[in-house]
Order: structure tokens, then C-alpha cells, then sequence
């Protein structure tokens, strides 16, 4: 690998941080953004041999149209936007971030289900409203809120995001369910306990999602699961969009069925303007613009890892492999 690279970074604004460039010969092309119609000329023209993608997705006929593609370093841990499969047969090397946002997505998680179990939406509503100005107590009530402290969180996946909420969980004194793809042999020394799926749906206050998108994971939760959860129980997501039926909870919420949501994601991303949850306006509902990854420390942490993969990769080490 003497000959100098050339790297296309596609969607360079979709970090803000410091991105060092790799301490190899080189040549660097980066653009503010790429639409998926001009990705495969972008990268055509410059003859790449490493793409950095963070959104921009790349098909298996894309492919096939840059033979001196070796190597597609996404900037993000999500990988389905790239046909892993072709690039596979093609001998295209694909990595991604691991474990970067285990302080920011967590506390992101934690700030839904405090706004929402403190009803801190509800009583800015009421505020803004002047009910509070015309109270006869010094005080408003009209939405019950629910300590945090003795009531169960359930997560569905339990991976080093799972594992970083569940650790804020104990310390607001919350009992930890967990149901896990594998078996979890640290769960006692993490002050978890593994629990069936049925369980985690059944009986948790809270549910977090902490799983990737696939073919078994989409719409896991639905309306037959929804309906299943207890009436006063809270479902965030800052997972994927994609795990949940974004209709059935809507529908959900606006019955009764369950108390609240908070989620970061949704199926389509930026969302059309007549997205169901997009246009839910209820104060048990809060929508944060897939946001929750995004602290800057994170941020420097990703492109950082980024780099490190690039380097990794051309001095014949590569690390964070997809294939």
C-alpha cells in the first residue's frame, strides 16, 4: 500500500469536530454533503481508493462502478447503508465506529424518561397557559408524576449502550430487567438480571431500546406488543427507527394504551413532513432529531476512531471490521 491513497470524505458536515488527516501519503476531497445521484461520480472522478460515508449510502450497482475502491471507513456504527455483501465479493474492506457515545446517549436517554416521568412538557404547557398564575395554592397539580427511584427499567439489548443506562438506572435506584440476544454472564456482577422477552414487555415501568435494525428486530414493537405493556409504562427509543410501528404508537398514545414515549429516531430520515410521530403534538410524547449521539466530546470521539480505523487499515492491521 506505498502508492498514495485518495480519500473522499462524502458528508463531511455530518460531524462537527477536528478530523485529522491520516498520517499517510494522501490525497483528501471533502464535501459539506452528497446526495445519493452524485456519490458514485464523486468517488469516480476522484478515483478513490477509501470513502468515508457517514449517511450516504452505497449499493451494490455503486459498487460495481469503482474498481479502485478498497476500502469504505463509515463514520457511524450503523451500517446498513452500505451493501456489506457486494462490498464482501468485491473485496471491499467496510468498518465502522464502536463505542463512542456511551456517556451521550445514555444521559440522552435518561433526559426522556425524566421529562416525562417528571411531566415536564405537561407543566411548561400549563405554565405557558397561565394556569399556574391562577392556582388557588402556591403549587399546580393536574399530571401525576412517578419517581424514578423503585420501579423497573427493561432494555431490550444490552451491548456497551444497554450497559451504560443500565448503570444511570441503578444509580436513580431503578431494578434493571434485561433481555439480550446472548446470554449475559456478567448480570449479577452489573446488578442486572436477564429476563424473556414477555417479561421485559409485560412488566417494566420503562423500556429502552439499545438494539441495531435488522430483519428480525423491525417492528418488534408493534401494536400486539404494545397493547402488552403496562398502561403507565414509558418506551424510548434512541436506537433506530425501524424497531417500532410508528402508526401503532401513535395510535397507542393517543388511546391511553401506554403513558408516554420519547424517541430520537424515526423509519425515515430527515422525516417527510406528514410523519405520524413527527405531527403528534402530546405532551406524553417528546421527538429529538436523532440528536442523542451528538455531544461534541462524542463527536471528537468518532472522527478521532475514524481516523484510527484509516490508519489501522493501511498499515495492514485493520480494526472495527464490518467485512
Amino acid at each position: 500500500m506505498s502508492q498514495a491513497h485518495r480519500i473522499v470524505f462524502l458528508d463531511r458536515d455530518s460531524v462537527i469536530a477536528n478530523v485529522r488527516k491520516p498520517g499517510f501519503a494522501h490525497e483528501w476531497t471533502e464535501y459539506p454533503a452528497t446526495s445519493a445521484g452524485d456519490a458514485v461520480q464523486r468517488l469516480r472522478d476522484a478515483r478513490a481508493t477509501i470513502c468515508i460515508t457517514n449517511k450516504v449510502a452505497l449499493s451494490a450497482s455503486d459498487l460495481a462502478q469503482l474498481p479502485d475502491l478498497k476500502l469504505i471507513a463509515v463514520a457511524a456504527t450503523g451500517t446498513n447503508i452500505i451493501d456489506l455483501a457486494a462490498a464482501r465479493e468485491r473485496g471491499i474492506t467496510v468498518t465502522n465506529i464502536r463505542n463512542y457515545a456511551v456517556n451521550t446517549l445514555p444521559e440522552h436517554t435518561f433526559a426522556l424518561i425524566l421529562a416525562l416521568r417528571r411531566q415536564l412538557v405537561a407543566y411548561r404547557a400549563d405554565i405557558e397557559a397561565g394556569l399556574w398564575q391562577k392556582s388557588e395554592r402556591f403549587c399546580l397539580f393536574g399530571h401525576p408524576i412517578s419517581d424514578l427511584a423503585g420501579s423497573r427499567l427493561g432494555l431490550f439489548g444490552y451491548g456497551a449502550l444497554g450497559k451504560a443506562t443500565a448503570q444511570i438506572a441503578r444509580a436513580f435506584g431503578m431494578e434493571v430487567i434485561v433481555h439480550n440476544r446472548s446470554p449475559l454472564p456478567d448480570a449479577a456482577a452489573d446488578g442486572v438480571r436477564e429476563a424473556s422477552f414477555d417479561e421485559v414487555l409485560e412488566t417494566s415501568d420503562v423500556i429502552s431500546l439499545h438494539l441495531p435494525l435488522t430483519d428480525k428486530t423491525r417492528n418488534m414493537i408493534s401494536a400486539k406488543e404494545l397493547i402488552r405493556m403496562k398502561r403507565s409504562a414509558l418506551l424510548i427509543n434512541t436506537a433506530r427507527g425501524g424497531l417500532v410501528d410508528e402508526e401503532a404508537l401513535a395510535d397507542a398514545l393517543r388511546t391511553g394504551l401506554i403513558a408516554g414515549a420519547g424517541f430520537d429516531v424515526l423509519i425515515t430520515e430527515p422525516p417527510p413532513a406528514d410523519n405520524v410521530l413527527l405531527n403528534l403534538r402530546l405532551p406524553n410524547f417528546i421527538l429529538t432529531p436523532h440528536s442523542a449521539w451528538a455531544s461534541s466530546q462524542a463527536m471528537q470521539t468518532l472522527v478521532d476512531q475514524l481516523i484510527d480505523n484509516i490508519e489501522a487499515w493501511q498499515h495492514g492491521a485493520p480494526r472495527n471490521m464490518v467485512t
